[in-house]
Protein backbone atom coordinates (compact mmCIF):
# COMPACT_ATOMS: atom_id res chain seq x y z
CA UNK A 1 0.00 0.00 0.00
CA UNK A 2 1.18 4.13 -0.62
CA UNK A 3 -0.24 6.30 1.29
CA UNK A 4 0.47 10.07 2.11
CA UNK A 5 1.24 11.11 5.30
CA UNK A 6 1.08 15.12 6.08
CA UNK A 7 -0.22 17.44 9.29
CA UNK A 8 -0.25 20.66 11.34
CA UNK A 9 -1.75 23.08 8.04
CA UNK A 10 -2.71 25.37 10.29
CA UNK A 11 -5.60 26.91 8.50
CA UNK A 12 -6.77 30.09 10.02
CA UNK A 13 -3.41 31.15 11.64
CA UNK A 14 -2.99 34.59 12.02
CA UNK A 15 1.08 35.11 11.09
CA UNK A 16 0.70 38.40 12.89
CA UNK A 17 4.49 38.19 13.12
CA UNK A 18 4.72 39.28 9.15
CA UNK A 19 1.95 42.50 9.57
CA UNK A 20 0.64 43.20 6.14
CA UNK A 21 2.43 40.02 4.77
CA UNK A 22 -0.03 38.20 6.82
CA UNK A 23 -3.17 37.76 4.67
CA UNK A 24 -0.73 36.35 1.35
CA UNK A 25 0.71 33.84 3.90
CA UNK A 26 -3.01 32.78 5.05
CA UNK A 27 -3.31 32.12 1.47
CA UNK A 28 -0.73 30.33 0.81
CA UNK A 29 -1.64 27.83 3.53
CA UNK A 30 -4.85 26.88 1.22
CA UNK A 31 -3.05 26.64 -1.83
CA UNK A 32 -0.43 24.09 -0.63
CA UNK A 33 -3.67 22.48 0.86
CA UNK A 34 -4.15 21.99 -2.58
CA UNK A 35 -0.25 21.03 -3.85
CA UNK A 36 -0.55 18.09 -1.21
CA UNK A 37 -3.35 16.67 -3.08
CA UNK A 38 -1.44 17.06 -6.20
CA UNK A 39 1.71 14.87 -4.73
CA UNK A 40 -0.57 12.37 -3.17
CA UNK A 41 -1.62 12.23 -7.18
CA UNK A 42 1.53 12.28 -8.81
CA UNK A 43 2.79 9.77 -6.63
CA UNK A 44 0.19 7.43 -6.87
CA UNK A 45 -0.96 7.52 -3.27
CA UNK A 46 -4.28 5.46 -2.66
CA UNK A 47 -5.18 7.68 0.26
CA UNK A 48 -4.41 10.59 2.70
CA UNK A 49 -3.89 10.15 6.48
CA UNK A 50 -3.84 14.06 8.34
CA UNK A 51 -2.47 14.02 11.71
CA UNK A 52 -4.53 16.40 13.44
CA UNK A 53 -4.40 20.84 13.41
CA UNK A 54 -5.78 21.28 10.01
CA UNK A 55 -7.17 24.07 11.64
CA UNK A 56 -5.54 26.73 13.57
CA UNK A 57 -8.28 26.40 16.29
CA UNK A 58 -11.77 25.45 16.77
CA UNK A 59 -12.77 29.50 16.09
CA UNK A 60 -12.03 29.66 12.60
CA UNK A 61 -14.38 31.17 9.88
CA UNK A 62 -16.96 28.19 8.69
CA UNK A 63 -16.13 29.74 5.42
CA UNK A 64 -12.14 28.05 5.69
CA UNK A 65 -13.49 24.75 6.68
CA UNK A 66 -15.51 24.36 3.49
CA UNK A 67 -12.80 25.15 1.75
CA UNK A 68 -10.65 22.91 3.11
CA UNK A 69 -13.33 20.32 2.81
CA UNK A 70 -13.70 21.08 -1.23
CA UNK A 71 -9.62 21.02 -1.34
CA UNK A 72 -9.33 17.67 -0.05
CA UNK A 73 -12.89 16.17 -2.08
CA UNK A 74 -10.82 16.43 -4.88
CA UNK A 75 -8.72 13.72 -3.80
CA UNK A 76 -9.82 10.65 -5.57
CA UNK A 77 -9.57 8.50 -2.86
CA UNK A 78 -10.30 8.80 0.94
CA UNK A 79 -8.75 10.73 3.05
CA UNK A 80 -8.99 10.08 7.15
CA UNK A 81 -8.28 12.60 9.56
CA UNK A 82 -7.99 12.81 12.94
CA UNK A 83 -8.43 16.65 15.04
CA UNK A 84 -4.93 17.93 16.75
CA UNK A 85 -4.92 20.25 20.28
CA UNK A 86 -5.63 22.77 18.06
CA UNK A 87 -8.86 21.69 16.66
CA UNK A 88 -9.67 19.17 19.35
CA UNK A 89 -13.41 17.18 18.77
CA UNK A 90 -15.44 19.31 21.23
CA UNK A 91 -19.15 20.72 21.01
CA UNK A 92 -19.09 23.46 18.23
CA UNK A 93 -15.77 22.34 16.90
CA UNK A 94 -14.80 22.28 13.05
CA UNK A 95 -15.75 19.19 12.69
CA UNK A 96 -19.39 19.50 12.65
CA UNK A 97 -19.19 21.33 9.64
CA UNK A 98 -21.59 19.60 7.30
CA UNK A 99 -18.64 19.39 5.04
CA UNK A 100 -17.51 16.83 5.94
CA UNK A 101 -20.48 14.48 5.88
CA UNK A 102 -21.17 16.03 1.95
CA UNK A 103 -17.74 15.21 1.03
CA UNK A 104 -18.06 10.83 0.77
CA UNK A 105 -14.20 10.27 0.25
CA UNK A 106 -13.37 12.48 3.73
CA UNK A 107 -13.59 9.78 7.56
CA UNK A 108 -13.10 12.21 10.28
CA UNK A 109 -11.98 9.41 12.82
CA UNK A 110 -13.81 10.49 16.13
CA UNK A 111 -12.83 7.25 18.59
CA UNK A 112 -9.64 5.73 19.41
CA UNK A 113 -10.85 2.35 18.04
CA UNK A 114 -9.63 0.00 15.05
CA UNK A 115 -10.79 0.86 11.92
CA UNK A 116 -9.98 -1.93 9.14
CA UNK A 117 -9.96 -1.62 5.49
CA UNK A 118 -9.26 -2.96 2.34
CA UNK A 119 -5.21 -2.54 2.70
CA UNK A 120 -4.81 -1.82 6.28
CA UNK A 121 -6.10 -1.12 9.57
CA UNK A 122 -5.81 2.15 11.21
CA UNK A 123 -5.32 2.87 14.94
CA UNK A 124 -6.49 6.23 15.44
CA UNK A 125 -5.75 8.82 18.11
CA UNK A 126 -8.37 11.88 17.96
CA UNK A 127 -8.08 14.23 20.78
CA UNK A 128 -10.67 15.72 22.86
CA UNK A 129 -8.93 18.59 24.92
CA UNK A 130 -6.03 21.11 23.96
CA UNK A 131 -3.55 20.24 26.72
CA UNK A 132 -2.90 16.69 28.02
CA UNK A 133 -0.75 14.78 30.31
CA UNK A 134 -1.72 11.60 28.77
CA UNK A 135 -0.34 9.26 26.18
CA UNK A 136 -2.75 9.21 23.06
CA UNK A 137 -1.53 5.81 22.06
CA UNK A 138 -1.29 3.76 24.90
CA UNK A 139 -4.73 1.80 24.08
CA UNK A 140 -2.94 0.31 20.60
CA UNK A 141 -2.42 -3.52 20.39
CA UNK A 142 -1.59 -4.32 17.01
CA UNK A 143 0.95 -7.37 17.54
CA UNK A 144 -1.60 -9.49 16.13
CA UNK A 145 -2.90 -8.13 12.84
CA UNK A 146 -2.13 -9.49 9.48
CA UNK A 147 -2.70 -6.36 7.29
CA UNK A 148 -0.49 -3.16 7.41
CA UNK A 149 -1.34 -1.37 11.07
CA UNK A 150 -0.96 2.55 10.97
CA UNK A 151 -1.09 4.46 13.91
CA UNK A 152 -2.38 8.21 13.39
CA UNK A 153 -1.41 10.28 16.76
CA UNK A 154 -0.78 14.05 17.74
CA UNK A 155 1.25 14.75 20.32
CA UNK A 156 5.39 15.14 21.87
CA UNK A 157 7.62 12.20 21.11
CA UNK A 158 9.59 11.93 24.45
CA UNK A 159 13.20 13.40 24.55
CA UNK A 160 12.32 16.26 22.00
CA UNK A 161 14.68 19.54 23.30
CA UNK A 162 12.60 22.15 24.90
CA UNK A 163 9.23 19.47 24.03
CA UNK A 164 6.30 19.69 26.92
CA UNK A 165 5.09 17.15 28.71
CA UNK A 166 1.92 17.09 26.39
CA UNK A 167 0.66 14.10 24.76
CA UNK A 168 3.77 11.92 25.53
CA UNK A 169 4.60 9.50 23.04
CA UNK A 170 7.57 7.44 23.41
CA UNK A 171 10.11 7.00 21.16
CA UNK A 172 9.91 3.48 20.70
CA UNK A 173 6.11 3.61 20.67
CA UNK A 174 5.56 2.19 16.94
CA UNK A 175 8.01 -0.94 17.63
CA UNK A 176 6.30 -1.23 21.01
CA UNK A 177 2.77 -1.25 20.02
CA UNK A 178 3.32 -3.50 16.93
CA UNK A 179 2.55 -0.69 14.13
CA UNK A 180 3.87 -0.74 10.79
CA UNK A 181 3.71 2.88 10.36
CA UNK A 182 2.89 5.79 13.28
CA UNK A 183 2.30 9.13 11.44
CA UNK A 184 2.66 11.74 13.65
CA UNK A 185 1.47 15.57 13.85
CA UNK A 186 2.17 18.44 16.42
CA UNK A 187 5.75 19.30 14.95
CA UNK A 188 6.29 21.25 12.00
CA UNK A 189 9.54 20.19 11.10
CA UNK A 190 9.90 16.60 9.05
CA UNK A 191 11.60 14.05 11.83
CA UNK A 192 12.20 10.60 11.51
CA UNK A 193 12.25 7.75 14.60
CA UNK A 194 14.76 5.27 13.01
CA UNK A 195 15.11 1.80 15.16
CA UNK A 196 18.70 0.67 16.24
CA UNK A 197 18.89 -1.44 13.20
CA UNK A 198 18.30 1.70 11.02
CA UNK A 199 14.05 1.18 9.88
CA UNK A 200 12.10 4.18 10.45
CA UNK A 201 7.92 3.00 11.66
CA UNK A 202 7.11 6.45 12.87
CA UNK A 203 7.75 9.95 11.70
CA UNK A 204 6.22 13.61 11.28
CA UNK A 205 5.57 14.94 8.22
CA UNK A 206 5.62 18.60 9.33
CA UNK A 207 3.65 21.32 8.40
CA UNK A 208 2.98 21.72 4.22
CA UNK A 209 3.92 25.17 4.27
CA UNK A 210 6.43 26.53 6.49
CA UNK A 211 4.73 28.84 9.38
CA UNK A 212 7.20 30.79 10.72
CA UNK A 213 11.09 31.45 10.74
CA UNK A 214 13.26 29.20 12.74
CA UNK A 215 11.34 26.10 11.48
CA UNK A 216 13.69 23.43 10.12
CA UNK A 217 13.04 21.15 7.32
CA UNK A 218 9.11 22.16 7.34
CA UNK A 219 6.59 22.60 4.32
CA UNK A 220 6.70 18.67 3.52
CA UNK A 221 4.38 15.58 2.87
CA UNK A 222 5.76 11.99 3.65
CA UNK A 223 4.69 9.61 0.98
CA UNK A 224 4.96 6.31 2.65
CA UNK A 225 5.13 2.65 0.86
CA UNK A 226 4.51 -0.61 3.00
CA UNK A 227 5.31 -4.01 0.71
CA UNK A 228 3.22 -6.05 3.24
CA UNK A 229 2.64 -6.09 7.11
CA UNK A 230 5.94 -6.69 8.80
CA UNK A 231 8.26 -4.94 6.16
CA UNK A 232 9.87 -1.82 7.07
CA UNK A 233 8.40 1.15 5.45
CA UNK A 234 9.56 3.29 2.35
CA UNK A 235 9.43 6.85 3.48
CA UNK A 236 9.61 9.95 0.44
CA UNK A 237 9.66 13.67 1.92
CA UNK A 238 7.79 15.47 -0.97
CA UNK A 239 8.10 19.44 -1.04
CA UNK A 240 5.05 21.24 -0.87
CA UNK A 241 5.79 24.54 0.54
CA UNK A 242 6.63 27.70 -1.75
CA UNK A 243 7.32 30.68 0.82
CA UNK A 244 10.84 30.36 1.61
CA UNK A 245 11.62 32.09 5.01
CA UNK A 246 15.70 32.87 5.85
CA UNK A 247 17.39 34.11 8.72
CA UNK A 248 20.34 35.79 7.98
CA UNK A 249 22.45 36.36 11.36
CA UNK A 250 25.83 37.89 11.63
CA UNK A 251 27.81 39.67 14.07
CA UNK A 252 30.30 42.14 13.02
CA UNK A 253 33.41 43.52 13.98
CA UNK A 254 35.49 44.97 11.02
CA UNK A 255 34.40 48.07 8.76
CA UNK A 256 32.15 47.37 5.44
CA UNK A 257 31.49 43.93 7.36
CA UNK A 258 27.97 44.66 5.82
CA UNK A 259 28.75 44.56 2.55
CA UNK A 260 28.77 40.74 2.46
CA UNK A 261 24.73 40.86 3.98
CA UNK A 262 23.97 43.17 1.49
CA UNK A 263 25.61 40.89 -1.09
CA UNK A 264 23.94 37.90 0.51
CA UNK A 265 20.45 39.35 0.30
CA UNK A 266 20.81 40.38 -3.39
CA UNK A 267 21.46 36.14 -4.19
CA UNK A 268 18.08 35.48 -2.14
CA UNK A 269 15.78 34.12 -4.98
CA UNK A 270 12.72 34.38 -5.66
CA UNK A 271 12.56 37.42 -3.83
CA UNK A 272 8.39 37.93 -4.35
CA UNK A 273 7.86 34.18 -2.15
CA UNK A 274 10.94 35.33 0.18
CA UNK A 275 10.47 36.63 3.44
CA UNK A 276 13.66 37.63 5.19
CA UNK A 277 14.71 38.32 8.81
CA UNK A 278 17.93 39.69 9.12
CA UNK A 279 19.98 39.92 12.61
CA UNK A 280 22.99 41.84 12.98
CA UNK A 281 25.29 42.00 16.82
CA UNK A 282 28.32 43.18 17.10
CA UNK A 283 29.54 46.88 16.59
CA UNK A 284 28.90 49.45 13.48
CA UNK A 285 31.64 51.42 12.20
CA UNK A 286 30.54 55.51 11.14
CA UNK A 287 31.17 54.56 7.85
CA UNK A 288 28.87 51.54 7.77
CA UNK A 289 25.77 53.48 8.65
CA UNK A 290 24.65 54.17 4.93
CA UNK A 291 25.12 50.02 4.51
CA UNK A 292 22.94 49.66 7.29
CA UNK A 293 20.16 51.91 5.58
CA UNK A 294 20.41 49.74 2.22
CA UNK A 295 19.82 46.50 3.75
CA UNK A 296 16.60 48.10 5.65
CA UNK A 297 15.79 49.53 1.77
CA UNK A 298 16.13 46.47 0.51
CA UNK A 299 14.22 44.25 2.80
CA UNK A 300 11.39 47.11 2.48
CA UNK A 301 11.23 47.03 -1.38
CA UNK A 302 12.74 43.12 -2.28
CA UNK A 303 11.15 40.61 -0.78
CA UNK A 304 7.31 39.40 0.55
CA UNK A 305 8.59 40.54 4.00
CA UNK A 306 11.48 41.73 5.54
CA UNK A 307 12.66 42.96 8.93
CA UNK A 308 16.01 44.34 10.40
CA UNK A 309 17.08 43.65 14.23
CA UNK A 310 20.05 45.43 15.34
CA UNK A 311 19.43 45.08 18.82
CA UNK A 312 22.65 43.52 19.61
CA UNK A 313 24.79 46.03 17.60
CA UNK A 314 26.53 48.79 19.32
CA UNK A 315 28.38 51.64 17.50
CA UNK A 316 32.26 50.75 17.73
CA UNK A 317 33.57 52.45 20.80
CA UNK A 318 36.91 54.19 19.18
CA UNK A 319 35.17 55.68 15.80
CA UNK A 320 35.42 58.96 16.61
CA UNK A 321 33.46 59.47 13.28
CA UNK A 322 30.81 59.02 15.08
CA UNK A 323 31.50 62.16 16.67
CA UNK A 324 33.91 64.14 14.21
CA UNK A 325 30.92 64.58 11.50
CA UNK A 326 29.20 66.50 13.33
CA UNK A 327 29.42 70.37 13.86
CA UNK A 328 29.46 71.85 17.68
CA UNK A 329 26.12 72.34 19.43
CA UNK A 330 23.45 70.22 20.25
CA UNK A 331 23.97 67.37 17.46
CA UNK A 332 27.24 66.78 19.06
CA UNK A 333 26.22 66.82 22.89
CA UNK A 334 23.44 64.48 21.99
CA UNK A 335 26.06 62.55 19.86
CA UNK A 336 27.90 61.66 22.48
CA UNK A 337 25.80 61.05 25.20
CA UNK A 338 24.22 58.66 23.13
CA UNK A 339 27.28 57.02 21.87
CA UNK A 340 28.25 56.48 25.59
CA UNK A 341 25.31 55.02 26.85
CA UNK A 342 25.13 52.15 23.71
CA UNK A 343 28.38 51.40 24.53
CA UNK A 344 28.00 51.57 28.49
CA UNK A 345 25.12 50.65 29.44
CA UNK A 346 24.51 47.27 30.85
CA UNK A 347 20.44 47.02 29.75
CA UNK A 348 20.57 45.13 26.67
CA UNK A 349 17.46 47.01 25.78
CA UNK A 350 19.03 50.76 26.78
CA UNK A 351 21.63 49.97 24.37
CA UNK A 352 19.70 48.70 21.40
CA UNK A 353 17.36 51.80 21.81
CA UNK A 354 20.64 54.55 22.01
CA UNK A 355 22.45 53.04 19.01
CA UNK A 356 19.10 53.63 17.15
CA UNK A 357 18.49 56.98 18.16
CA UNK A 358 22.66 57.42 17.37
CA UNK A 359 21.62 56.57 14.26
CA UNK A 360 18.73 58.41 13.98
CA UNK A 361 20.37 61.74 14.92
CA UNK A 362 23.04 61.52 12.08
CA UNK A 363 19.98 60.74 9.43
CA UNK A 364 18.24 64.05 11.06
CA UNK A 365 21.92 66.21 10.87
CA UNK A 366 22.47 64.94 7.08
CA UNK A 367 18.40 65.73 6.08
CA UNK A 368 19.44 69.47 7.81
CA UNK A 369 22.58 70.04 5.95
CA UNK A 370 21.14 69.31 2.48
Amino acid sequence: MQFLHSSDWQIGMKAESVGRTAERVREERLEAAKRVVQAARDNGAEMVFLSGDVFEDNAVDRLLVRKVGEILRAFPGPVYIIPGNHDPLVPGSVWEHSVWKDAANITVLSKSEPVELDQCILFPCPLHEKYSTKNPTVWIDAKNVTKPAIGLAHGNVEGIPNGEPDYPIPRDAANRLGLDYLALGHWHSFARYDTGDGVCRMAYAGTHETTKFGERDSGNVVVVEIAHHGTPPKLTPVKTGRLDWRTVERTVDQPQSLEAVIEELGRLDPPDATLVRVIIGGVLFPEDRHALVRIEELLASRFLFGSLDTSALIPAPDGEGWIESLASGSFREAAVKLRSQAAQSANPAERAVATHALLQLFELYERSRA
